[in-house]
């Protein structure tokens, strides 16, 4: 190996250390910034950020658990085809 691609690799390697020197500082100070934080009293209050106002802008007026849509088909006989009655279509081929 000659002695430029010796400075190279090195050159990479002190970028590399530092690089991931810099990440490990950041995210422990980051870390450290958020245990600092005032504690939580409950689950409410941590969780207001994140809250959503209503889901959609017609569902506004409407609580969870609130009957909205109620569909009841008609019990038609008649129409009620369930292949019991023997009329299923066969084909008979040549060959069978």
């Amino acid at each position: 190996m000659t002695d430029t691609l010796i400075f190279i690799y090195l050159v990479f390697f002190v970028m590399l250390f530092a690089s991931t020197f810099a990440f490990m500082w950041r995210m422990m100070s980051s870390t450290l910034r958020e245990m600092d934080k005032k504690p939580v009293k409950s689950y409410g209050d941590a969780m207001r950020p994140y809250k959503i106002a209503a889901p959609h802008p017609e569902m506004e007026g409407v609580k969870t658990g609130d009957e909205l849509l109620v569909y009841t088909p008609e019990d038609d006989d008649d129409d009620d085809d369930d292949d019991d009655d023997g009329d299923i279509p066969t084909y008979r081929g040549e060959y069978i």
